[in-house]
């Protein structure tokens, strides 16, 4: 059997940025083990498989993998399966931005497409669920252990270490600046020890100290857990990430905006949007968004039995 694919760049307008994908618009026929053993071939932080629906009223049904485990949620594959859309489903209007709903396994999520000459040229999510917040976290010792940092790298103030969740659990571990990020090392034996079996397994470590103009927030993902030893854009948790930042913020009626740079580490720089709207002191709502770039089209021939 033959199946097509396309490989996109996602929270990048440049090729060659962002967080690659691999995206199969027409995967029904394909069983949950090949589906497994395309996303480890592929070995990007996440494939994404796009199926007829099931639900009424819904778009499409996602799975998304990584090179090891199936996800109930992810970012950035659900912004470049419907970037994907937007390029080769003859039945989405092209001539204005337009509404979709997928099934994914948290839930549904909703998208907008934004179209500019019949063209995608900006995909946005919200998120499927409110934030659930923990604060049973690592120590800043065992952090700092974990990340091969000093103690005085860390903040400890309104921004200090929280788990989050919007679907999918992050560790968000604040520092003070874009240098202490560059120096994070990950010890695995660390990680393994202290975090492995954990709720939010996965290391979100940010700092207030862009490096780019109109960005907001410098970030690194580590998801060891996941098969991903680190991701350059992180769609998932930046979801979560504007829980944490939303609960922080003193007005009890506004939309906040933060864009967020990150892979730059890793030679794949990326910028994601978040707005979380707060009404009456409470988070309403989150959105996450970016740009994405079509890089690849191809086939892969899949034995038929």
């Amino acid at each position: 059997m033959t199946y097509s694919f396309y490989t996109v760049d996602v929270f990048t307008d440049t090729i060659f940025g962002g967080n690659q994908l691999a995206v199969f618009p027409d995967a029904e026929g394909l069983s949950s083990e090949i589906m497994q053993k395309i996303a480890a071939e592929f070995n990007f932080s996440e494939t994404v498989f796009i199926l007829p629906p099931t639900v009424n009223n819904t778009t499409k049904q996602l799975r998304i993998f990584t090179p090891t485990q199936e996800l109930p949620f992810a970012g950035h594959p659900t912004l470049g399966a419907a970037y994907v859309l937007g390029i080769n489903d003859d039945l989405i209007n092209k001539n204005n931005d337009v509404n979709i709903i997928f099934e994914e396994g948290v839930g549904l999520v909703a998208v907008k497409i934004k179209f500019e000459n019949k063209q995608p040229i900006y995909t946005e999510l919200t998120s499927p669920q409110l934030p659930e917040f923990s604060n049973k976290v690592p120590s800043i010792e065992e952090l700092a252990s974990i990340l091969s940092l000093k103690i005085e790298d860390f903040r400890e103030d309104k921004y200090s270490p929280q788990a989050v969740s919007c679907g999918l659990p992050f560790l968000f571990v604040p520092l003070h600046n874009r240098e202490a990020l560059k120096r994070i090392q990950l010890n695995s034996n660390r990680w393994q020890q202290i975090l492995e079996n954990s709720w939010a397994s996965s290391l979100y470590v940010f700092c207030f100290d862009p490096e780019n103009e109109g960005a907001n927030i410098r970030a690194r993902m580590f998801a060891p857990g996941l098969g991903v030893i680190e991701d350059p854009a992180t769609g998932s948790a930046a979801t979560a990430f504007g829980g944490y930042l939303g609960i922080r913020e003193t007005a009890n009626e506004e939309i906040f905006h933060w864009r967020i740079e990150q892979g730059f580490e890793m030679g794949r720089p990326s910028f994601l949007e978040v707005r979380t709207e707060k009404v009456n002191d409470k988070i309403n709502s989150i959105h996450v968004g970016g740009a994405s770039v079509l890089v690849t089209k191809g086939t892969m021939e899949l034995p038929t039995s």
